[in-house]
């Protein structure tokens, strides 16, 4: 698998909440090559760090091949006439959640990447969009995105492409993972809650949630 790099996003944190809350998913697309660090890509920030960013949050990544689902849905939003509508670092065509498995390891411009754990929308996607239920729809649905931790640090630019290095855990697609452990899926397989609660691979905050969901 070689995927083409469309775009390439970075966003500071700025005052976004009606209370003045801070985030950064606002992100608007670079040019040229930035360094791609354990931490993320240069030029980019994470609001509030104790929900979002660190090492197993420190790319994202969310699929163009979702917004004209999402154009149709929302009545063609402002946002969506670009990449960048979810807060995404990462921006391609032609690879989505059920092609994509938690372990993955990508080559990203001259860095290594691992898919670490899909994306759980909060509220700040709602009002980002200014649509209170575009969270619960992401749940729904299933168009979560992904997240990537940074195994070998390097340089990457849109238009450079992501390929497939390794796939160890093919049975843990990140669709299968997002219903499992965000959509409720788990309730009715309780044996594979076990086993994303032992999967090395999972982040670690997804490792707990598995683990709380295997307690009544």
């Amino acid at each position: 698998m070689s995927i083409a790099i469309d775009a390439l996003l970075t966003g500071k944190a700025r005052a976004f909440g009606d209370r003045g809350e801070p985030s950064a998913i606002g992100k608007t697309p670079v040019a040229g090559s930035r360094h791609v660090g354990f931490l993320g890509i240069a030029g980019d920030e994470q609001g509030d760090l104790t929900v979002h960013g660190g090492p197993d949050k420190a790319i994202h990544h969310y699929p163009r091949d979702h917004y004209p689902w999402w154009i149709e849905r929302l009545g063609g939003h402002p946002l969506l006439t670009a990449p960048g509508a979810f807060g995404e670092n990462l921006s391609t065509c032609d690879m989505v959640e059920d092609a994509v498995c938690i372990g993955d390891r990508y080559r990203l411009g001259t860095a290594l990447i691992e898919v670490s754990q899909g994306r759980q929308p909060c509220w700040k996607l709602g009002h980002r969009f200014g649509i209170a239920s575009v969270p619960a729809t992401v749940v729904k649905s299933g168009r979560s995105g992904w997240y990537y931790r940074v195994i070998e640090e390097g340089a990457v630019a849109a238009g450079d492409t992501l390929d497939l290095i390794a796939r160890p855990l093919p049975d843990w697609t990140i669709a299968r993972v997002f219903a499992l452990l965000i959509g409720g899926a788990g309730k009715r397989e309780p044996a594979a809650i076990r086993d994303l609660a032992a999967l090395d691979a999972l982040a670690g905050n997804w490792r707990r949630r598995a683990e709380k969901l295997i307690t009544p």
